[in-house]
């Protein structure tokens, strides 16, 4: 496998002539800004770009990336890409599925790219709803969701997407905002990591979830309800303009996160927690904190490289393949072989 080979770019030139056509205010514009301008500053090729993406809103996304791109079946966008990467990993693959598509049908094959380990980027918009198929509740909808399938309200217990991929194994796990400034940076670790990047992105549908996010994802008061993580930057949020800086800290008695109070600046009198992106069971807690006693982690959940699965499908490969003819000429004349003449109608 050879490295890509950065090439410069600009955001047009990861425009197509399609129409997009999403509903007017969906938050899916904002993430294809954020992925068009995302890929000239990561110094992607177009021609060795690969978008392949199941059913849904969300899957509409090829059409609208100069690139190759691969419009699937639902669920089954990771079978394909895994596929793709295997016929050729110098591809860059991105992936892209929603809440229904990627934890309902396609929850099997998601599992099965993240615990693998394909080297690709995997981005789920969350808009916690169905809305290709007009507002039915989906896997990520929170307890009481009233729509078409669930008028009285859902009695199911919400996935966690980010909990999910940690528990399939991924290397990393990101979150962020369809609108916010920082969903580039997101998308920028997640391309530079080698393995499988899962960025679960909450995403406005207008229509029939509108605002779902808003207690967190609003301007207004974000600073409150937001934690942005950096790798090696302590966990801090808040203002001093928006009722004081806060941050976590890490109760060594209950093995839980709890959160403090920072005066003056001085968050390390305050035993606020410096973010480890290495740590896999920090990674765990941050993904399960409940929304409203704590604010939203985004940003780097988890960061931690491992192998990549098609570097060893290469690998074991070249180690059977050495040594030997691999040509077809030479697969064809081993063994027994036979010359057949005649015909059907003549047979000799």
């Amino acid at each position: 496998m050879n490295a890509p080979t950065k090439i410069k770019t600009t955001l047009k030139d990861w425009e197509t002539d399609q129409e997009v056509r999403w509903c007017p205010g969906c938050g899916d514009y904002a993430i294809l800004k954020a992925v068009q301008r995302t890929l000239p500053q990561v110094g992607a090729d177009p021609k060795n770009t690969v978008f392949v993406s199941g059913i849904g809103c969300s899957s509409r996304f090829p059409y609208y990336i100069e690139s190759y791109g691969f419009h699937t079946i639902h669920g089954r966008a990771p079978a394909f890409a895994t596929g793709i990467k295997l016929a050729n990993p110098d591809l860059d693959i991105w992936l892209v599925t929603g809440d229904g598509d990627g934890l309902s049908i396609g929850g099997n094959h998601l599992m099965h790219v993240l615990r693998r380990n394909v080297n690709m980027q995997i981005m789920l918009f969350n808009n916690e709803i169905y809305g290709l198929t007009k507002g039915q509740y989906s896997p990520t909808s929170r307890e009481h969701t009233r729509s078409p399938s669930t008028p009285l309200g859902s009695v199911d217990h919400p996935a966690n997407p980010c909990a999910f991929a940690l528990g399939s194994g991924a290397r990393f796990v990101g979150r962020g905002i369809d609108v916010s400034k920082h969903l580039p940076d997101v998308l920028k670790a997640a391309h530079a990591h080698k393995g499988a990047a899962f960025i679960e992105i909450f995403q406005n549908c207008i229509v029939y979830n509108k605002d779902v996010f808003d207690d967190f994802a609003k301007p207004k008061g974000a600073e409150q309800q937001q934690l942005w993580l950096a790798h090696g930057e302590p966990m801090l949020f808040g203002s001093e303009k928006t009722g004081g800086v806060k941050g976590l800290k890490l109760n060594p008695q209950t093995l839980a996160f709890e959160v403090v109070d920072v005066v003056d600046g001085d968050w390390q009198a305050a035993g606020v927690q410096v973010h480890d992106a290495a740590n896999r069971v920090i990674a765990h807690m941050l993904v399960e904190l409940p929304f409203g006693e704590f604010p939203m982690p985004l940003g780097v959940i988890y960061d931690a490289p491992a192998p990549t699965y098609e570097a060893a499908v290469v690998e074991e490969k070249a180690r059977a393949s050495e040594g030997k003819d691999t040509s077809l000429a030479h697969l064809l004349a081993k063994g027994q072989t036979w010359t057949v003449s005649g015909t059907a109608s003549d047979p000799v």
